[in-house]
Formats: C-alpha cells, sequence, structure tokens
C-alpha cells in the first residue's frame, strides 16, 4: 500500500487500531490529537508516521494539520474521521444540561464536516473518506439525546456526500457504525463492548470490499431490526 492516511483521534481507541492497521500494510500515516503526551507515545512507537498536535474543532489547527499532510508526503488518500467524545445530558432532570453542547456538537458534528471540506479542497478525489459514527446514529440513546443527534447528523451527511461524489466514480464514502467500543471515552460504561481492534478489524474489511456502510459486532442486526422490530429496538438501546 502506498496511500497516504490521516486519521483524526489516532493515538487512543479505534483510531489507534485503526493507524496500527494502516502501517502494517505499509501506507504513510498522519495522526492528529490534542494530547501530547499521547502523541509522542505514538511517534515513539511509530518513528516513520506523523503525528500532529490539532484540536479539529479549530479552524487554525485543520489548516496546520493539512499543510503538514502536504509538507510531508505531498497528497491524502484516505480521511478517517474519527474524533469524538460521549456526553450523557438528562432534559428531564429540571436543570439545564447544555453547559458543553457546543463543544460537543463541534467535535463530533462540524469539525468533520469542514475537516471533509478542507480535504477535498486540496485533494479533489480521494481514495476513500471514512466516518467512524455510531449505532446510536441509527436509534438515539436515552441517556444521551444529543449523541445520538450530532451521529445521526454525521451519518446523514456521509450518505449525501457519498451520492455527491458518485459520478466522479473514484471516492469511497465509508461510514461505521459500532456499538459500545472498550475506549477511553467508555471507560465507565457497564456491558459488552467491543475491542478496538475488532472495530478496526470490520472497518478495513469494508474498505477492501468498498462497502457503504460497515456493522461491527450487534450493530449488524439493527438495520434488520429498523424494519421489522423498531419497537423492540428502541427498547433495547433504552438500557443502554
Amino acid at each position: 500500500m502506498s496511500q497516504t492516511v490521516l486519521i483524526t483521534g489516532g493515538t487512543s481507541g479505534i483510531g489507534l487500531s485503526l493507524a496500527e492497521s494502516f502501517v502494517e500494510l505499509g501506507a504513510s500515516v498522519v495522526v492528529c490529537g490534542r494530547s501530547q503526551a499521547a502523541l509522542d507515545r505514538f511517534a515513539q512507537a511509530h518513528p516513520q508516521a506523523l503525528a500532529v498536535r490539532a484540536d479539529v474543532t479549530n479552524a487554525d489547527d485543520r489548516a496546520a494539520l493539512l499543510q503538514a499532510v502536504a509538507d510531508r508526503f505531498g497528497r491524502l488518500d484516505v480521511l478517517v474521521n474519527n474524533a469524538g467524545t460521549f456526553e450523557e445530558r438528562d432534559y428531564a432532570a429540571g436543570r439545564n444540561p447544555n453547559a458543553t453542547l457546543d463543544a460537543e456538537v463541534a467535535l463530533n458534528l462540524t469539525a468533520p464536516i469542514h475537516l471533509t471540506g478542507e480535504v477535498l479542497e486540496r485533494w479533489p478525489s480521494p481514495d476513500a473518506i471514512v466516518f467512524i459514527t455510531s449505532g446510536f446514529a441509527l436509534v438515539s440513546p436515552t441517556r444521551a439525546p444529543t449523541h445520538g443527534a450530532v451521529k445521526a447528523g454525521l451519518h446523514g451527511f456521509a450518505d449525501g456526500l457519498r451520492r455527491q461524489l458518485a459520478p466522479q466514480g473514484h471516492t469511497h464514502v465509508l461510514e461505521v457504525l459500532p456499538p459500545s467500543t472498550d475506549t477511553p471515552m467508555n471507560a465507565e460504561a457497564t456491558g459488552k463492548k467491543l475491542t478496538p481492534e475488532q472495530v478496526s478489524a470490520v472497518t478495513m474489511k469494508a474498505l477492501r470490499q468498498g462497502r457503504n456502510m460497515a456493522f461491527p459486532g450487534q450493530t449488524k442486526v439493527m438495520p434488520a431490526m429498523l424494519r421489522i422490530a423498531p419497537g423492540m429496538l428502541r427498547r433495547v438501546v433504552a438500557e443502554l
């Protein structure tokens, strides 16, 4: 593989597992994140890769990130929009739960849309654009309705973008909808979790096969259940 791959939030969790998968295939890998310590650990483990400190919600940081990719590798072939957060919000508790709402929307929704547009301005025909959303994009969790909202928004963007780029016949737009995964973001969550490596393996297979959507683990039953038993699915998700 001679592709250049940029993975946001690529120093931990699903992003790190994807970065290591691409490195193993011989790709030129760029990761970005906000933790300098995590970036330093990644750079030490993978000296052939590029680790850039960048907050993807910041326009100047995004511009500097893409310039660093251009300076080092000259092109970008695969963009993986992975960085995100999970926020529980209780609107029935009788107090305003929106203290960090703007930051959540910025990181989970508007930042990947901005970055995708900026990538396409520089490199109009990348091989692939990947969005790591969530099974909650299809059924919103009771304990985190805004998380469902932003992931549903990114799901809609990926769907529309795929159809816009289809006439070019070159760029593969893949959406990955994992269930709860054992990442720092979900450290306090209980119940069954996939490993980042399991999500990464499903993602890499979907890229090879040119699939539009990938459903790791238990999310693979969601499309069918939404057709035949939507009420049951929503009751299950309500308990997550």
